[in-house]
This record gives C-alpha cells, sequence and structure tokens, in this order.
C-alpha cells in the first residue's frame, strides 16, 4: 500500500446509527486495539490505557450523530490522532491530579504540543498496519490453510516462490494464484473501511 489508506465515509455514516451493531462492531475492531497501543506506547499502564480508550469511543459514539464526513477538512483517521491525544492528554493530567511529583510534566509537556512529524507518520503507519492485520483476521479463515501460507509466505515474509512451492508441495505457479487470490479478497475486505488508494 502505497498511500495510507482512509476510514470510507459510508463506515462513518454507518457508525452515526447507534443500532448498527454490526458497524460499530466492526469500527471497534479496527481501532480500539491500535488506541490502546498509542496509550501504552506512552506509557499508560493497561487500565489506564483502556480507561482512555473508553473516552475515545465515548467521545466518537457522542459526536458521531452531528458529524459529516468532508474529506476536504482532512481524513477522519487525524481527527481521531486529534480526539486521541487530547484524551491521553487528560489522563496524565488527571494522574498528575492524584499523583504529585511523578516527573509527569515534560510528559504533558509533550502531549500539550502539537505532534511531531515522526509521531503523526507512526500514527499513520500503525493505522495502515491495524487495517492490515483487521483484513487478515477477516480473511484467513476463508481460506484453506495452504492457500494462506502461500501468501503469507510470499507477499508478508518475503520468500521466493519457488521457496515456498518447494515447502507446500505446490507449483511455483500454484503459489503466485494462491498469493494474487488471497490479495483480491484482502483487498474487497478493506474495501469494507477504506477509500480507493
Amino acid at each position: 500500500m502505497s498511500e495510507s489508506p482512509v476510514t470510507r465515509s459510508t463506515l462513518l455514516l454507518r457508525i452515526r446509527d447507534a443500532e448498527d451493531r454490526q458497524a460499530w462492531s466492526q469500527f471497534i475492531d479496527i481501532y480500539r486495539p491500535m488506541i490502546y497501543n498509542y496509550c501504552r506506547n506512552r506509557g499508560l499502564q493497561d487500565a489506564d490505557a483502556s480507561d482512555v480508550v473508553q473516552d475515545v469511543l465515548q467521545a466518537i459514539s457522542s459526536n458521531m450523530q452531528r458529524f459529516e464526513y468532508d474529506r476536504s477538512r482532512g481524513t477522519f483517521r487525524a481527527w481521531l490522532f486529534t480526539v486521541v491525544r487530547s484524551k491521553l492528554y487528560n489522563a496524565f493530567a488527571k494522574q498528575k491530579r492524584q499523583v504529585r511529583g511523578s516527573g509527569q510534566t515534560s510528559v504533558q509537556q509533550l502531549l500539550a504540543a502539537q505532534p511531531s512529524e515522526d509521531e503523526t507518520l507512526q500514527w499513520d503507519r500503525d493505522h495502515e498496519q491495524r487495517l492490515f492485520e483487521w483484513a487478515a483476521e477477516q480473511v484467513q479463515p476463508q481460506c484453506e490453510p495452504t492457500t494462506w501460507q502461500a501468501f503469507w509466505q510470499t507477499a508478508v515474509e518475503n520468500k521466493p516462490a519457488q521457496e515456498v512451492a518447494d515447502d507446500l508441495g505446490l507449483s511455483p505457479g500454484a503459489v503466485y494464484i494462491a498469493k494474487c487470490r488471497v490479495l483480491k479478497r484482502l483487498k474487497q475486505t478493506l474495501a469494507q473501511v477504506t477509500g480507493d488508494h
């Protein structure tokens, strides 16, 4: 994927409907691990990171009724990043109030500042990685184990087709076909939540 995928406006429109459990489930499956990992990487403990995830999801749920998707105003991913950073800042501020002299001041100052280009790029990479992981979780159960392994070993592990073919007892052509079929399924699955890229 050369460009970072964007969250498809149809998923965002679907989660405006609080009764659309499938859309919310899909949204949470994709974004909860990403938000949680971001918080943990910024120094929060498990329970605190889980609390921030809940705060973020609550803020999204509360704001989705008024949400108007306008790509010209920026991506959902960027808006989500702003919400996550805000809730993370609030969590650190709460910790500072509860525990005096904890040394958290420098962390809070860092969070209060605009995100660095590296931090924004890492968020985008994490977003792309999480979308791939989610799509793989959806597609793998639909594939024969040999087909999945042919794809995984060639596309993800970058093993030569001949080596994979020998390992799996397939022809190199069969490995190529398996890889193409799985890639097609992954793209179709990602199309449920990403825009064209």
